[in-house]
């Protein structure tokens, strides 16, 4: 099932709407340049370890996002995770803050294994407001608002019923509904 933009920003309402909704449409943008990306051979680069790796998809993706973010909210901060490797301070203010990883799973996407994602993060006065996560190739987009609970592509996502532990059922399990 593809997102519905239009359900996720109804979910939005609130003072930090139209950053939700642009939050929600650079992940879906970011996707599509990830889910082509990943058939595509990369220029793979390390950063702290050998484990730890970048590509220049990783830039490019960050690069979008934080651009468009900067031209309608050239006020705001952020916390991105190449930035920050390559030596950007980073530090969460009370400013609205922008935390992103461009693509989550770096590994996963060098070895074109599927399971990777755009996350970004919003903060006001060092408090999570909303997260934006796109699954690309599932094509699920999961959203949360503080106080509004979250979302898997416009459905809400509930606690399950099930009682007894995480040990006596098998872990904790979100359903949607």
């Amino acid at each position: 099932m593809k997102p519905n933009l239009e359900d996720q920003a109804a979910s939005a309402e609130g003072p930090w709407e139209e950053c939700f909704e642009l939050a929600v449409q650079l992940a879906l943008r970011a996707g599509q340049i990830i889910r082509k990306a990943l058939s595509e051979e990369k220029q793979v680069s390390t950063k702290t370890s050998a484990a730890d790796l970048v590509t220049e998809t990783d830039h490019l993706v960050e690069d979008l996002i934080i651009s468009e973010m900067q031209k309608r909210f050239p006020s705001h901060r952020f916390i991105a995770e190449e930035a920050s490797a390559a030596g950007a301070k980073c530090v969460l203010t009370p400013s609205p803050t922008w935390i992103i990883d461009p693509i989550d799973g770096t590994c996963n996407f060098v070895h074109r294994f599927p399971t990777v994602a755009v996350s970004i993060g919003f903060a006001v006065n060092q408090e999570l407001e909303f997260g934006v996560i796109y699954h690309c190739t599932e094509e699920r987009l999961y959203t949360g608002r503080r106080g509004r609970g979250a979302f898997c592509n416009g459905q809400r996502l509930r606690v399950s019923a099930e009682t007894g532990g995480p040990r006596a059922r098998g872990g904790p399990r979100a359903t949607s509904g």
